[in-house]
């Protein structure tokens, strides 16, 4: 799993990911140092499941990823099935360049069968 991650990371731009359980808590983990892994986790979990329940009532699909952007960089959340793949990059990425790394991480993890 780390050697996952730690792939995903040398793709420019990112700066971090790890993959938590649907509950928060941390499955792997390689985020800069300047993030709490244990805050992020938690952060994460909360915000897909209140996303999941906000789609629920909506009668829409399930979610599969949504991305946070911020002054300081963008956040983005990934459904892996078994919990959230969270990858966190600088302000001026390629969004596009990320989402695909990012697609080809989830499909390695899901391969996995956790």
């Amino acid at each position: 799993m780390y050697q996952i991650l730690e792939e995903l990371n040398k793709t420019s731009g990112i700066s971090g990911s790890m993959l938590v359980g649907n509950d928060g808590i941390i499955i792997a983990a390689d985020l800069d140092t300047r993030f709490q892994d244990e805050a992020v986790g938690a952060m994460a979990a909360s915000i897909v499941s209140t996303v999941q329940k906000s789609l629920e009532k909506l009668k829409s699909t399930s979610f599969s990823q949504m991305t946070i952007e911020a002054e300081l960089g963008k956040l983005f959340l990934t459904d892996v099935g078994f919990g959230i793949l969270v990858v966190t990059t600088d302000p001026n990425v390629n969004i596009g360049l990320i989402r695909l790394e990012i697609k080809n991480a989830a499909s390695k993890i899901k391969e996995r069968n956790f």
